[in-house]
């Protein structure tokens, strides 16, 4: 039973990836790791792109060219960091608005798998979620590899609170 229910878990899991990715392609024209870049950096702690490169498990190389690309987007600017020896990256104004879009487009699309359930199946199923997130035994950068796409504002009872700051 136990096997049943985890190849079904694992269907839903690829559902929900793949709607968010393509969501996110329509809204950014990227995917990979674009879209969550945007929403990590977007929390406003002014990530390096050491921390950044962590918490999204890139290479370093792979990093800077991410970043190069988002700044050439015009969707992220480099600031000088806390440590004077490090940057700090923030989004710019259009930079904020396709993360708030990228937001709802994710809600959005993970919205219809929830249609079929009533209020009670709802809430039985985001304990369940709750209880298996809360569960997990992950440190402070895999929970924020976990919650790269989160929008915090909707998860204000997190089960695996993550640390951006790194």
């Amino acid at each position: 039973m136990i096997d049943r229910t985890a190849n079904l878990l694992g269907v839903v899991g690829l559902a929900v990836a793949d709607r968010i990715e393509a969501a996110a392609r329509e809204i950014l024209s990227h995917a990979g790791e674009t879209p969550a870049a945007v929403v990590v950096i977007g929390y406003g702690l002014g990530p390096s792109n050491d921390q950044l490169r962590r918490i999204l498990g890139l290479s370093h190389p792979g990093s800077v060219r991410l970043v190069d690309r988002l700044v050439a987007d015009s969707l992220v600017e480099r600031r000088q960091g806390r440590d004077k020896r490090a940057v700090a990256l923030y989004l710019t104004e259009r930079g904020h608005t396709l993360r708030e879009e990228l937001l709802l487009g994710r809600l959005a699309a993970i919205r219809p798998l929830l249609e079929p359930l009533t209020g009670t199946e709802h809430e039985a199923l985001a304990a369940l979620l709750h209880k298996l997130l809360a569960s997990m035994e992950t440190t402070d950068l895999d929970r924020c590899n976990l919650c790269r796409l989160c929008d915090d504002r909707v998860c204000t009872d997190c089960p695996i609170p993550a640390d951006f700051r790194g």
